[in-house]
């Protein structure tokens, strides 16, 4: 019996050490358990609090791209419109990163998305400034050009303004000259076949002009007409008729001729004559006669009735 006791007083001992022993294993592992799950707590707080960071590091990526883009301002319509349909893009992105502020993966995709932008932004300012450098260009260019244009255009006004003045120095040198004039007054016997010079206006039927043109090498050849004017003492113009068929134009204006000779001119000098009349009787006084050819008084004379 006392050696029962003995053997069972000898394994209490060694019951209470492996208590001890299992207590111990037991808060150890209990302890490592909880430093575990306290690292777990600490990595996944880490993890948190660096997604947040770089939330707010996409967000102000975000609002700095925004800036500039509404600093970038396109003249051609529709690349304004691509820039407009980003700057929308971009408010999008910071809505979502306002939601997705712990979500590491849609994080991750806005800052992908984000430097997209800052990619597309890069390549419309290197668009722009092209366009902006082609267009000084194009700017530069025109000036030339208007310059140029200006330089041809005063050249050529110059030459037009010396092709008319030579135009006006021929037309001055092919006017035709008209000299030898002579107005007699004269009536017809026996018939009309014999004519007889007066100076009493009650006896004259005709006033007979004769005239010579002279020679002009540069002066158009052919048929010219001269036409003679007379004005009568009273003021009036004498005219068989004050029809139209008897209305011609001179200098730049009208009036009725007493008589017409038309001459076929070779540059040569010619002699015309021509018999003048009115309408009645002829009346004492001094009358005025223009010779008239191409339009233009080229000899004046004068004869007095009496």
């Amino acid at each position: 019996m006392t050696e029962e006791k003995e053997n069972s007083n000898k394994k209490k001992p060694l019951v209470l050490w492996f208590i001890i022993f299992l207590l111990t294993i037991t808060n150890c592992l209990t302890i490592w358990f909880l430093l575990k799950e306290q690292g777990k707590v600490v990595e996944q707080k880490t993890i948190s609090e660096t997604i947040i960071v770089e939330r707010d590091n996409v967000r102000s990526d975000l609002l700095s791209l925004k800036e500039d883009y509404n600093e970038i301002v396109a003249k051609d319509s529709v690349m304004q419109k691509k820039i407009d349909e980003q700057k929308a893009r971009i408010e999008e992105l910071i809505i979502e990163a306002e939601k997705h502020k712990g979500d590491a993966y849609t994080i991750s995709k806005l800052r992908k998305e984000t430097e997209t932008l800052r990619v597309i932004m890069k390549g419309f300012v290197r668009t722009i400034d092209s366009l902006n450098t082609l267009n000084q260009t194009l700017v530069a260019e025109k000036k030339t050009v208007l310059k140029q244009l200006s330089a041809e255009k005063e050249k050529q006004n110059t030459l037009i303004k010396e092709k008319d003045e030579l135009k006006s120095t021929i037309e001055k040198g092919s006017i035709l000259t008209c000299f030898n004039i002579s107005a007699k007054g004269v009536l017809f016997k026996k018939g009309g076949k014999k004519e007889v010079e007066t100076t009493k206006a009650s006896k004259t039927e005709k006033i007979k002009i004769s005239f010579s043109l002279g020679e002009n090498k540069i002066a158009k050849p052919g048929e010219k007409t001269v036409y003679i004017r007379i004005i009568t003492p009273d003021g009036k113009e004498l005219a068989k008729s004050y029809d139209d068929n008897y209305k011609f134009i001179f200098n730049k204006s009208s009036g009725y001729y007493a008589g017409k000779e038309t001459l076929n001119y070779a540059n040569t000098e010619i002699t015309g004559v021509t018999y003048c009349e009115g309408q009645g009787e002829f009346v004492s006084g001094n009358y005025t006669i223009e010779i008239t050819c191409d339009g233009i008084v080229i000899g004046s004379s004068n004869i007095k009735l009496n």
